[in-house]
């Protein structure tokens, strides 16, 4: 009897604590489980892949109750281990010699008692009330003029009722799991592909920005150079003008200085070369003039009413858009046409073309001579 107690003790499944129940699979490790408590263990650690009855199957990992070493599983899950088939036959085995050794013990059933009819049992099932109930109460009590049946077949008939409605709710269970794993990935897949596509977006949009800003680049250069053009040309005649009043202070202090000469003589031979200078600095024949409006720089105007229209008119291109529209806009953007996000492109900066600045007499460092 102890062989058999120290046997039984090695058949018992680390995870329900019972006898092995068939099948029996043995881990990569030698240690043995039942198939249904691997099962139980591999879905606990893997809560989110799909069970073998739904509509994908994958390979996951879990660890061996006994040694915690890992086993890795493959596309078919536990039902790719292999069967202990050594171990089932010792099953078998010890299953008929504790039969053969043992009596079975008696089962004591407690049959219940009816509530109306005292020391009565309930040995019929009222079929009109679906409730079970006692002889007495149908030859005399509430279900007299009921149908009634034989309890042990009504028994057998809920009971094969009943397993069928728990077969078909467990099925139903392992397809809901695999919708939700299905739901789950397709979560993913959305949150990748969002991300995806907006940064995509934003490199349509940096691109833009890009084509925007050489655009604001080059005009600007050329409103600069304009700038720089007049601006030095007007700061070259303002020192000449001043080399002029200079000299024209110092021949006005030279008349003072001789308007001082008390000697006749003297006074009369300064006065004719004085006032010969004093006539040529009065005169600005020789210096250049800027003409009225040469300041302005409004000639550089922009309208930017077609671009602003485009600008907000971009969105995502359509579904029956083909992919050749897709390359056109690409080309035109590298081109710096445009950028394109949806189906209208960007159209090229208009500038309106600069009127010709006011003529002058001379290159940038001499204006037209006004007497």
């Amino acid at each position: 009897m102890n062989n058999m107690e120290n046997l039984e003790k090695q058949l018992i499944c680390p995870i329900c604590l019972e006898m092995f129940t068939k099948p029996v699979v043995i881990l990569p490790c030698q240690h043995n489980l039942c198939r249904k408590c691997a099962n139980d263990v591999f879905q606990a650690s893997n809560p989110y892949l799909p069970t073998r009855s739904g509509s994908l199957s994958s390979g996951g990992r879990f660890r061996c109750p006994s040694c915690r070493h890992e086993v890795v599983l493959d596309r078919h899950g536990v039902y790719g281990l292999q069967r202990n088939l050594l171990v089932e036959n010792i099953i078998d085995m010890f299953k008929q010699e504790s039969s053969s050794s043992k009596p079975a013990p008696e089962r004591k059933e407690e049959t219940p008692m009816c509530d109306v009819h005292e020391g009565e049992k309930i040995n019929i099932y009222c079929v009109t009330h679906s409730v079970p109930t006692c002889s007495m109460c149908k030859v005399f009590g509430a279900h007299k003029d009921c149908e009634v049946a034989p309890i042990s077949s009504i028994y057998q008939t809920k009971k094969t009722e009943l397993n069928d409605g728990i077969a078909m709710m467990l099925g139903n269970n392992d397809r809901i799991q695999g919708i939700i794993s299905q739901l789950e990935e397709a979560c993913r897949a959305v949150e990748e592909n969002g991300r995806r596509q907006k940064t995509m977006v934003c490199e349509k949009f940096d691109h833009l920005y890009s084509i925007l800003e050489a655009r604001k680049r080059e005009m600007s250069q050329k409103v600069t150079a304009e700038q720089d053009e007049k601006v030095n040309y007007i700061r070259g005649l303002t020192r000449r003008y001043g080399d002029h009043l200079e000299e024209s202070c110092k021949i006005v202090e030279m008349g003072i200085q001789t308007m001082e000469e008390q000697e006749m003589a003297v006074f009369l031979q300064s006065t004719t070369p004085l006032l010969k200078k004093l006539e040529e600095a009065s005169s600005t024949g020789h210096l250049d003039k800027v003409e009225r409006g040469y300041e302005k720089m409004d000639h550089y105007t922009v309208n930017f009413q077609k671009e602003r229209k485009a600008l907000s008119s971009i969105d995502f291109i359509q579904d029956d858009e083909d992919d050749e529209e897709d390359e056109e806009d690409e080309a035109s953007n590298e081109e710096g046409e445009g950028a394109v996000l949806g189906e209208d492109a960007v159209p090229a900066t208009s500038v309106q073309s600069p009127a010709a600045p006011p003529q002058t007499n001379s290159s940038p460092g001499a204006a037209k001579a006004s007497t």
